[in-house]
């Protein structure tokens, strides 16, 4: 693992606080429902950004490093494509008007980047002093993939999130929206609003998503910087791919198969990492093809219902 300046982590934290300022600041200034075409722009932006990123890695630390972020971007994009699923049931339990989830999802995105960045510093320490973690991660993620691939169809309820329970104790809440506002004052009194209520929602299902999306990138590469980088643009490009694949997402049938399998796959090169390595290309490799068979399977199932339904 090669450690990293601390220069080049803030040179590369102020890059991503500049992007998210001109996302908020210059594409934002006006609220409004994101557009079909903007988002694709948007989704087009991140990717490219990433892609870039990878190059320069290649240039910059050689071929391994610039194989382990993609493989990590890879896995990290295609686990929070499952986010996806959850941020459309939650936008339709609280109804929260289309001109303002974009609100929502960037401040969720700005949280996220904390947390990510505390879960890989405390992933990185705890490998560095106990290497028996390694197992434990190993295991913990072929045990969610198991669990992932028998699940049924669940439904959420984010009536029954703790924290969201919590919040309704003891914070005050306004009966509607407010605009895009997450806290108003009424008579001297500060008051949250439901769309505060929703972004706690959406920073707790991150959390729970991210004990299985950090340890996964870990069994492709140890370093921190990649690891968090990986992740990085990863969750930035999340927000506007939701807005591209917002009608569509129901017709993914196959993917959460492929995300057992990704995870139970990551799991095992984790287990058996001290007996034998996988190559980073081949884990590479596989990952792909796992998203990709998901990705055709999934439209070819769509294709024929619609057939049936036409006949």
């Amino acid at each position: 693992m090669q450690l990293v300046s601390i220069w080049i982590w803030a040179a590369f934290l102020a890059f991503v606080l500049a992007m998210l300022a001109i996302d908020l600041g210059f594409f934002q200034r006006k609220v409004h429902a994101v557009s079909m075409k903007e988002a694709g722009i948007w989704t087009t932006v991140w990717i490219s950004l990433a892609l870039s990123f990878n190059a320069l890695l290649y240039f910059w630390r050689g071929p391994e490093a610039a194989l382990q972020f993609l493989a990590g971007y890879l896995i990290e994009k295609s686990l929070s494509v499952d986010n996806l699923f959850v941020f459309a049931l939650l936008f339709s339990f609280f109804a929260v008007p289309a001109v303002y989830q974009h609100r929502v999802l960037f401040w969720g995105v700005l949280g996220a980047l904390i947390l990510r960045g505390m879960f890989v510093a405390a992933g990185t320490a705890l490998i560095g002093s106990f290497h028996w973690i390694i197992y434990l991660f190993g295991a913990f993620l072929v045990f969610t993939g198991a669990r992932l691939a028998l699940a049924g169809e669940s439904e959420l309820n984010p009536d029954k999130n703790p924290l969201l329970r919590l919040s309704r104790r003891f914070l005050p809440v306004t009966p509607g929206f407010e605009g895009q506002r997450f806290f108003v004052r009424r008579a001297g009194r500060l008051l949250a609003t439901p769309l505060f209520l929703v972004l706690l929602v959406v920073e707790s299902t991150d959390l729970v998503f991210a004990v299985d999306s950090i340890p996964a990138v870990f069994a492709v590469t140890q370093d921190p910087f990649l690891v968090y980088t990986s992740n990085v643009f990863a969750i930035l490009g999340l927000r506007s791919l939701y807005f591209l694949l917002a009608g569509a997402i129901t017709r993914f049938h196959y993917l959460k198969l492929a995300l057992a399998a990704i995870l139970t796959f990551v799991g095992v090169k984790m287990l058996i990492a001290d007996l034998f390595e996988i190559p980073v290309a081949i884990s590479l490799g596989v990952i792909a093809g796992l998203l990709a068979l998901a990705v055709v399977a999934s439209v070819v199932r769509a294709r024929r219902l619609a057939a049936v339904e036409v006949q």
